[in-house]
């Protein structure tokens, strides 16, 4: 095991909840090209970052003096990334948007799970009851629920309704979890909602036994915009589990129910048999409930609460599903099932088995909002479905990031999810060489993890991201030692020479393999990969 000599690790990071958290905010990094050691207005950004924003983010100062060298020398950017909200231009405007962050913070954060939603009760209370003023499409479940909300959103909007979706965790900026038409609201109306919800957050918090928590605020916030919109359907994906989780508010006639593995396990439970029963909360009586494929335990204890409430449920496999796919050219083309009827000739421009059953749920959701298979015995409009599934990203999800070696970025930071992305990656790109760099999180599987990564990284480089959760890389190399062997792993504590490191093992078989053969993957933790997203000028 080889360890980098000199190299500083991160400064200890303010508290910043991962998995369901608060990532890394969009500073702008240096153009690519510039000269290290030439001044550049890019320098008097990173001085001001160093000298007023330690409270909040630390580690910032890491990624962005790294960031400069690092996007040089890994190749060119892969094509256009899907733009993710940066720090605002008007100064006024991102001061009042740290200030709002760092109140945020002040508040519990989402990895406190406390089974009860009084506080969100009572919140919605004075507000009006504002959830109530539009339908809403509820997703849970352990993997692919942002992925699907991204589809689903996408579906509907192509169908000419007006959105909003409320998802997490964040990849980039706190102003993605809310989404109106596809698009995170901006800075100032993210302003804006949080400014006029603070008297009756004040009014609340001095009523009850604890404050509101981050995520309770945010999930108010998103419900108020949508009313605010106003939209014509909501997407709504749980922070965590389900019956106690704050979004559940919310009165959907869908519930989507994505794979339930193991995950939080120390809140939810240590079977998927536990979990669903915390998961399948979400169906309310009446409902349609769309269920991806589960372990027979998970889906009975679905299929058990949709009697009890009387719900009607499609399931993957039978009422709907992946009929046929195969590898295209920047995605795959897939016949698609729903309760309707077939959709064949679908582009998705997205990797892995994984993401195609992502849009059949995505799909059958959307065939339910509109009655399909229940009302209606007919398909959607295929043309339209077509367009919107050829339409459809998602950031920090077997994204291509870079080329002149491929670097790619995932946000598996499960074994489920682990697996899922290396068949991916095997299947979609084939690469002859490819090195990981994992930054992983305390408290989750990360032997698992690794266990699933193992066959497919031919070397490893350990790291950490700037969360005050980062697993210590030292301890993250001993597991790493145990699976892949001493010297198959590097270790490199600042994320930016991790990247570095990575692209120069791959680069060791080039005049064998060429570019083409040999990648890089950046992985772990949702928090790891929107630093890395960062540091290689996603954020434009």
């Amino acid at each position: 095991m080889s360890d980098s000599t000199g190299a500083p690790g991160p400064p200890d990071p303010a508290d910043r909840p991962e998995e369901g958290g608060t990532e890394p905010s969009a500073y702008p990094a240096e153009p690519v090209g510039a000269s290290p050691d030439e001044a550049s207005p890019a320098d008097a950004v990173f001085e001001d970052i160093v000298g007023t924003e330690t409270d909040r983010d630390p580690d910032l100062a890491v990624i962005e003096a790294g960031s400069r060298t690092l996007r040089a020398s890994v190749g060119p950017a892969a094509g256009a990334l899907e733009q993710l909200p940066g720090i605002p231009e008007d100064p006024a405007v991102a001061e009042a948007l740290r200030e709002v962050e760092k109140e945020l913070l002040d508040r519990w954060p989402e990895t406190r799970l406390d089974p009860s939603l009084v506080r969100i009760e009572a919140l919605m209370d004075v507000l009006g009851e504002p959830q109530r003023g539009y339908p809403a499409i509820h997703l849970t479940g352990t993997n692919g629920k942002t992925t699907t909300a991204r589809m689903i959103e996408t579906l509907l909007g192509a169908f000419e309704l007006r959105t909003g979706r409320f998802s997490s965790p964040h990849v980039q900026s706190i102003t993605e979890r809310v989404s109106l038409d596809g698009r995170p609201i901006t800075a100032e109306r993210f302003v804006e909602v949080y400014r006029d919800l603070r008297p009756y957050l004040d009014l609340v918090d001095a009523a009850q036994e604890h404050r509101l928590s981050f995520f309770e605020v945010l999930t108010a916030m998103a419900y108020a915009a949508f009313a605010d919109a106003p939209v014509d359907v909501a997407v709504v994906e749980v922070g965590m589990g389900g019956s106690w989780d704050c979004t559940n508010v919310i009165d959907a006639g869908v519930a989507v129910l994505t794979p339930i593995a193991l995950d939080h396990t120390d809140r939810l439970g240590d079977t998927p048999e536990r979990i669903a029963v915390e998961k399948a909360g979400i169906i309310k009586p009446g409902a349609t409930v769309i269920l991806a494929r589960q372990t027979v335990e998970a889906a009975a204890v679905v299929l058990r609460r949709a009697v009890e409430v009387d719900a009607t449920v499609a399931r993957e496999g039978m009422e709907f599903g992946v009929l046929s796919r195969e590898v295209a050219v920047g995605g795959q083309l897939l016949t698609l099932r729903g309760p309707g009827g077939d959709y064949p000739d679908i582009f998705l421009p997205l990797h892995g088995a994984h993401m195609a059953h992502n849009a059949a749920v995505a799909l059958a959701a959307v065939e339910a909002f509109f009655g399909i298979g229940t009302t209606h015995a007919r398909t959607l409009d295929q043309e339209v479905v077509r367009q919107a599934f050829a339409a459809v990203t998602s950031p920090g999800r077997l994204e291509v990031v870079r080329t002149g070696p491929t670097v790619l970025l995932d946000a598996a930071h499960n074994p489920a999810g682990a697996a899922a992305t290396a068949e991916a990656v095997e299947e979609s790109f084939g690469f002859s060489r490819l090195i990981g760099v994992v930054g992983a999180t305390v408290g989750k599987d990360v032997r698992g993890l690794l266990e699933a990564f193992e066959p497919a990284f031919d070397e490893i480089v350990v790291t950490r991201n700037s969360s005050s959760r980062a697993m210590d890389p030292d301890e993250l190399a001993a597991l790493a030692v145990e699976i892949f062997g001493e010297d198959r792993v590097r270790v490199e504590p600042r994320l930016d020479d991790a990247i570095e490191a990575a692209v120069a093992l791959a680069e060791e078989d080039d005049e064998a393999a060429g570019y083409g053969g040999v990648g890089v993957l950046v992985t772990g933790s949702v928090i790891t990969v929107g630093e890395a997203r960062l540091l290689l000028g996603g954020e434009r």
